[in-house]
């Protein structure tokens, strides 16, 4: 039976068959690659606006540095200030001889989450789940707190099973990826000339929004390839943003804020929600719940998103405030959440 998901449920929580682990509803707009054996890369990352970070074991490491590379990612882990960013490491595949020893080491001081690449099916993700418990029990860390973030189709298996994915109660996000399921295809492109997704990726980026949304856990878009295209990424962005992503991979510094300000609701959208939604508080006293509103017919979908909308926005504004000025003040100036002086 696969989990699903009311409307509004923003928990992460199914229908009473398990507790997921938190941090489904985490602010993960943009979730940044960092080499998992470069500290100055490091550093930079974490002076960025990063939402998340993702220390990587996996294809930025070659094999004759992989043990090298998880002592460090474990040391960066005890020792590290992260200023409030999510601390996430990309581990790698079960079917390598380095995933099961990437737990075993970096669980020591463990991450927030674990990036799960070239996942395949929900058993494999339970032995994920399995391991994790066995290392939290051993290490003496409390049970069943460090998530997995998924990218969920870069096998043409794991395309075929991703609908079953969230049922893994440590599950928090998935994303998904074109590139290595092109490999595996064996597709000398994924895109097409004008720089859309050919057919099968498509599908594949719907999917995995659907089976997120379904089963309680957060959506976020893949990379986007070409750091130099900025116009590409903040259309992307948007295009997914629209589709219903709260986030995306960023590969490079530079995408950073374009990622999220896409991802962040504007001053003129957060407005308006809270037009909407005072709008429907007088017309409820009324007994109304579909009404018009600054020349359009609104009802309860489009009061659902306005509330979204605003806890969105709230969410953001409380991270901004947590976290150390001087690494956002380009994102201070182009969020528009200041609150006006009678609030």
């Amino acid at each position: 039976m696969h989990t699903r998901r009311d409307d509004d449920e923003t928990t992460g929580m199914s229908e009473g068959s398990f507790e997921r682990t938190p941090g489904a509803d985490r602010l993960r707009r943009s979730a940044h690659f960092v080499p998992g054996a470069n500290e100055k890369m490091l550093h930079k990352s974490i002076a960025t606006a990063a939402d998340c970070l993702i220390l990587d074991l996996e294809d930025a490491v070659v094999p004759d540095r992989k043990d090298a590379a998880r002592e460090i990612v474990s040391e960066w882990l005890r020792d590290v200030d992260f200023q409030g960013k999510e601390r996430t490491v990309r581990m790698n595949p079960l079917d390598t001889p380095w995933g099961l020893a990437d737990l075993e080491v970096t669980m020591q001081y463990p991450p927030d989450a674990y990036v799960v690449p070239k996942v395949s099916t929900l058993e494999q993700l339970q032995t994920i789940s399995d391991e994790l418990t066995r290392w939290e029990q051993h290490y003496g860390h409390p049970a069943g707190r460090v998530g997995l973030i998924l990218v969920s189709t870069e096998t043409p298996l794991g395309a075929l099973n991703i609908a079953s994915f969230a049922e893994c109660p440590r599950v928090i996000s998935m994303s998904w990826g074109a590139e290595d399921l092109s490999a595996a295809l064996g597709a000398p492109r994924n895109r097409r000339p004008d720089g859309t997704y050919l057919d099968v990726y498509t599908h594949c980026r719907t999917m995995t929004l659907l089976s997120a949304a379904a089963g309680g856990v957060q959506p976020m878009d893949t990379v986007y390839v070409d750091f130099n295209d900025a116009d590409g990424l903040r259309a992307e962005c948007q295009e997914a943003a629209w589709m219903g992503y709260t986030g995306k991979i960023t590969i490079h510094p530079n995408q950073i804020d374009i990622v999220n300000a896409a991802f962040s609701p504007d001053a003129n959208e957060v407005d308006e929600a809270r037009r909407l939604v005072e709008a429907f508080a007088d017309a409820e006293k009324e007994g109304l719940m579909a009404i018009s509103f600054e020349g359009k017919m609104v009802d309860v979908p489009h009061l659902t998103r306005a509330k979204k909308t605003l806890a969105r926005a709230a969410q953001i504004e409380a991270q901004l405030v947590l976290k150390p000025l001087y690494n956002l003040g380009s994102e201070f100036a182009s969020f528009g959440l200041a609150r006006k002086s009678e609030e």
